[in-house]
């Protein structure tokens, strides 16, 4: 039997080892590997060619959103399922529109996970049921949208996308063109072009917008 290989993309690692966990006692699915953020789970792909990546929307370094969209330019034949504590409107359609065939709440039981591995290995996609049944309403009244396809904001670029994460999550340009292997003068050209589509032309506004695209995740502040 030809197992369904799946690489596992979450920054939390109690996560990751329950996921592993549940999935370990599946006797057609196989672990090839497990990432702790988006940069990490687009180069394991790349190498490990999963027939299925199961990723975290909100990633440190490269959100799972803009992770999606680059494994299956790498990889066409790469199905993405993603895992979101978020199951807003907002973040089930910027999901599809980066590719994704699945969308899971965390809170799904492991039996909607593996099902959900098997349909999408299948060729089929799956939604975790609130979803399912709110996505099915939402065609039943507007069946002209469903299917279309949004263009990302302001049609910034994969390499703008990355810029922007990274200054929404406070990385100064030099600890940006670290991560990303480019000159400093290079991001400060990205984070130019970034404010100019945008329209946006401080921090704070940027951090705002990459927060309503699910591009980081709010974090609440200790003690609240």
């Amino acid at each position: 039997m030809n197992k369904i290989t799946v690489l596992l993309a979450d920054d939390h690692t109690v996560v990751r080892q329950g996921l592993r966990s549940l999935l370990a006692a599946e006797p057609d699915i196989e672990i090839v590997g497990e990432a702790e953020n988006g940069r990490q789970a687009v180069q394991m792909a790349k190498n490990l060619t999963p027939n299925i990546v199961v990723m975290d929307i909100a990633m440190p370094q490269l959100n799972g959103l803009e992770a999606a969209r680059q494994i299956m330019e790498a990889n066409p034949t790469a199905k993405v399922i993603m895992l979101s504590a978020h199951s807003d409107d907002a973040y089930v359609e910027q999901a599809t529109n980066a590719g994704a065939v699945g969308y899971l709440i965390k809170q799904t039981s492991s039996h909607d996970l593996c099902k959900a591995i098997r349909e999408v290995q299948r060729g089929n996609t799956f939604f975790s049921p609130s979803i399912g049944k709110h996505l099915k309403h939402q065609y039943e009244k507007s069946p002209q949208r469903a299917g279309l396809s949004k263009k990302r904001g302001a049609d910034l670029s994969s390499r703008e996308i990355e810029v922007l994460q990274l200054i929404a999550e406070g990385k100064a340009n030099k600890e940006t063109a670290d991560e990303l292997g480019i000159s400093i003068k290079t991001v400060e050209k990205h984070r130019q072009q970034v404010m100019n589509k945008l329209n946006i032309h401080e921090v704070a506004g940027l951090t705002r917008y990459a927060l309503s695209q699910g591009l980081v995740e709010k974090k609440v502040p200790v003690g609240v």
